[in-house]
């Protein structure tokens, strides 16, 4: 019997290439596991104690393995820090703000931050900065540009929405939020042995929307509280 001829060269090529594509998606699959677990590690021993002989050992995967992934503990943080910023965005992925109250979005997206990321405390901050400077600025150069961006949008939404203030000058309060975040990670100013890192952030949101807010605004925002817990 003779074989089917595929007159198509284009679907010949996609069928091809899709070995190839699925065994990407399993990479990367697996790259996303590797890094939740790395970074579940990290928050037990720490930044300065995180190496591949160490991640192996916890995860169970041999040390060749790990080397298709990683190069070294550098480009271990490198991903790491992606990660996390992959995993902050996705905040904004799984959520349909676009009907949305402004305060609203505040307290979801706070709720969730502190669900996933506030564990990551100052002292983590502080090893990452002075282990990793490079790693670290570009870290923070990445995702200050991307806060900077959905704050303004959100501010223009409140002010269009009647919940913010009308004279409110969106990039300077856009740039004040970002200053106040960067702030909380400072043990200089706050301990972590003295302040808890949730509950900074929560008293921080909190005079940030009551200082933007009008009278409606305040109003909805305190019904608001009784619904969203950040801390």
């Amino acid at each position: 019997m003779n074989q089917p001829v595929l007159a198509d060269d284009n679907f010949c090529i996609f069928a091809d290439r899709r070995p190839q594509k699925v065994a990407l998606l399993l990479m990367e699959e697996n790259l996303h596991q590797i890094l939740s677990g790395v970074r579940e590690l990290s928050l037990k021993t720490g930044v300065k104690q995180l190496n591949l002989d160490l991640v192996s050992k916890h995860l169970g995967i041999y040390r060749g393995e790990l080397s298709r992934y990683f190069s070294d503990e550098s480009s271990l943080i490198e991903k790491l820090l992606e990660y996390e910023r992959n995993s902050f965005r996705s905040i904004f992925d799984e959520n349909n703000f676009e009907e949305t109250n402004a305060i609203e979005i505040l307290m979801i997206v706070s709720q969730a931050m502190s669900s996933r990321f506030l564990e990551l405390t100052p002292s983590v901050t502080h090893d990452l900065k002075a282990l990793y400077p490079e790693i670290y600025r570009y870290h923070i150069e990445q995702r200050v540009d991307f806060i900077f961006g959905k704050m303004k949008i959100n501010i223009e939404k409140g002010i269009r929405q009647g919940m913010y203030r009308e004279d409110l000058s969106i990039e300077l309060l856009a740039r004040l939020y970002i200053s106040r975040l960067l702030d909380l990670h400072n043990p200089d100013f706050f301990p972590p042995e003295k302040f808890s890192f949730r509950i900074l952030y929560d008293v921080m949101i909190d005079n940030f929307i009551r200082g933007i807010a009008n009278e409606d605004g305040l109003r909805h925002y305190k019904k608001l509280r009784k619904t969203y817990k950040v801390c």
